[in-house]
């Protein structure tokens, strides 16, 4: 019987996910005929099926004609981009999902990734003509250390102080973002350069392992598909994630239990900022190799889409990962080749997010039953938790 209202459950949650992605999929299809005598001079009722093949083709390789009908691979580079686009968004979903599991609102994953890319980049300036094999590790240590560090302060606070974290680590992402300008135009600015950037990283750049001239498949894409079982094993195989899930649960019968949740805030937090460090030195040392002072990368915030669609679950986050990392990267062919701008993807993007909040409506034009007496939902818990501020006992 539990088994099957579990695998219900499951189900239900799918279905819910998969409801959210077909219905932000129409809202755009009505969205972009109502735009279209903007973009094309004219009413086209057709151009959001032109605009969704070819981000269909962007993001694959694939590209499908219907007169006649015919589908084609064209290249490896639409799967190379959307695998590359993906990375930052698997491990940043990764480190807001390991939050909600503890029922914490980790928002300061975009603080989080850009202190781990400074770390990066900064070790990989110092070792730029150091051997790959030394400095492409160390940099990545360093840069993951950098992001554990800004997880640790919010999680710190909220142990001992009762700060909430959704408070300071809003406060913390436009900390980082001010290092940064500071720490690009001053200490580590390049000499000559016709803007504020640090120089290349040199040698500390990620091994490629396939791909041509401006659709190469870096090494980091390894790791971030290694992160997500290593994360799944310990929120479900390990002590300790047993205890980080009870404390997201019920902080009080966690601590009738023996389990002390203040160390497990702090833990989970600092874990939260390794894992989104992490993602922001892959981005620099696999992508960017160099940091301009305004970095515009809006990473850390598209991670809570992600975490989100995934429900917190780590291989949810990679269906989530993966999916926002293909509509990415298939953005730029449909804006060249129906005229939509990028922009389309934000808004599927939000309206997605929130057919997941309102999963209400996704429950009623799909008619799906929730499952009586269904597992916890982490997400309403972490939205319970908003209430209470104060600093946990024990």
């Amino acid at each position: 019987m539990i088994n099957r209202l579990l695998s219900r459950s499951l189900r239900g949650q799918l279905a819910i996910t998969g409801g959210a992605i077909l219905l932000a999929l129409v809202v755009g299809a009505i969205v972009m005929v109502l735009t279209s005598p903007i973009i094309t001079g004219s009413l086209d009722p057709w151009l959001w099926a032109e605009a969704y093949l070819a981000l269909l083709q962007g993001a694959t390789g694939i590209a499908i004609s219907f007169d006649p009908f015919s589908a084609e691979f064209t290249s490896l580079n639409g799967i190379i981009d959307s695998l590359v686009r993906a990375t930052p968004y698997i491990l940043g979903g990764l480190a807001v999902g390991l939050g909600f599991k503890a029922g914490l609102f980790n928002i300061g994953a975009q603080g989080q990734f850009l202190m781990g890319a400074l770390g990066a980049v900064t070790a990989g300036i110092v070792l730029a003509d150091a051997p790959t094999v030394i400095a492409v590790p160390l940099a990545l240590v360093v840069g993951l250390l950098a992001g554990a560090a800004y997880g640790f302060i919010p999680g710190w606070l909220k142990a001992f102080t009762g700060a909430h974290e959704v408070v300071v680590t809003i406060m913390l992402n436009f900390v980082a973002i001010q290092i940064i300008s500071w720490a690009v135009s001053g200490p580590l600015r390049a000499a000559g350069a016709t803007f504020a950037r640090t120089p290349d990283v040199g040698e500390a750049r990620l091994w490629v392992l396939t791909g041509t001239s401006g659709h190469l498949l870096h090494s980091g894409v390894i790791i971030a598909f290694v992160a997500v079982p290593i994360v799944w094993w310990v929120l479900y195989r390990s002590t300790i994630g047993f205890e980080i899930r009870t404390v997201g649960a019920n902080p009080d019968a966690a601590r009738y239990a023996g389990m002390r949740p203040r160390m497990l805030i702090v833990l989970t937090m600092t874990a939260s900022g390794l894992l989104a460090g992490l993602a922001g030195s892959i981005e620099i040392l696999g992508v960017q190799h160099y940091l301009p002072a305004a970095y515009a990368t809006t990473v850390g915030f598209d991670a809570i889409t992600v975490a989100l669609l995934g429900r917190a679950n780590p291989w949810g986050i990679l269906f989530g990962g993966l999916l926002l990392g293909a509509l990415r990267a298939g953005a730029p062919l449909m804006q060249i080749k129906a005229g939509v701008p990028v922009q389309m993807i934000d808004i599927l993007q939000g309206v997605i997010l929130f057919f997941l909040a309102a999963d209400l409506i996704v429950r009623w034009v799909f008619r799906i039953r929730e499952a009586r007496g269904g597992s916890v939902d982490e997400l309403k818990t972490v939205t319970s938790s908003y209430g209470g501020s104060s600093a946990p006992r024990g």
